[in-house]
């Protein structure tokens, strides 16, 4: 006989909208006090009312329906402080190639190769001239890209190098 797992009831979706309800209708003392009941301390005093409101909720919710995953919390981990991703992305932006009037891009797209040239005031692809690659990249996709990562001139980071 095959062993099966029987999982825990659904949670009644109306009671938690309920309970969301009256925390929305709580002024910001009471949320404190909501915050300190379920917390087991004070609620950081910075923290305006609609922070205080939809970190309760997500308790609520986190409760009755699951939280994260192991997975997605060793992620958030990994990613740091907003702080540092903020600095990572600034310095993914500064990432910039350098290219040169002359210069010859290619990129195969559904089986056809297209080549882009670096003019001094753009790119010329299919007779036109266009003001930036993402430009090149959208009329030969017909969707949005980003130019430079269209032509492989961002690099990708490997999982290994990955924080």
């Amino acid at each position: 006989m095959p062993r099966i797992k029987i999982g825990p009831a659904l949670p009644d979706r109306k009671s938690l909208d309920a309970e969301i309800a009256r925390l929305r209708d709580l002024g910001v003392s009471e949320l404190r006090s909501r915050w300190h009941t379920v917390f087991g301390r004070q609620p950081p005093p910075h923290l305006p009312r609609h922070l205080l409101f939809r970190v309760l909720a997500y308790r609520l919710q986190a409760d009755q329906l699951g939280d994260l995953d192991a997975e997605t919390v060793r992620l958030l981990d990994r990613s740091g402080s907003p702080e540092k991703a903020g600095q990572r992305a600034v310095s993914v932006g500064q990432r910039i190639a350098e290219l040169r009037p002359g210069t010859m891009l290619g990129r195969e797209w559904n089986g056809q190769m297209h080549r882009v040239a670096v003019l001094t005031e753009g790119f010329a692809w299919n007779g036109k001239t266009y003001r930036s690659l993402t430009k090149v990249a959208f009329a030969i996709t017909g969707t949005r890209w980003s130019g430079p990562k269209f032509f492989g001139l961002r690099d990708r980071r490997s999982k290994r190098s990955a924080p």
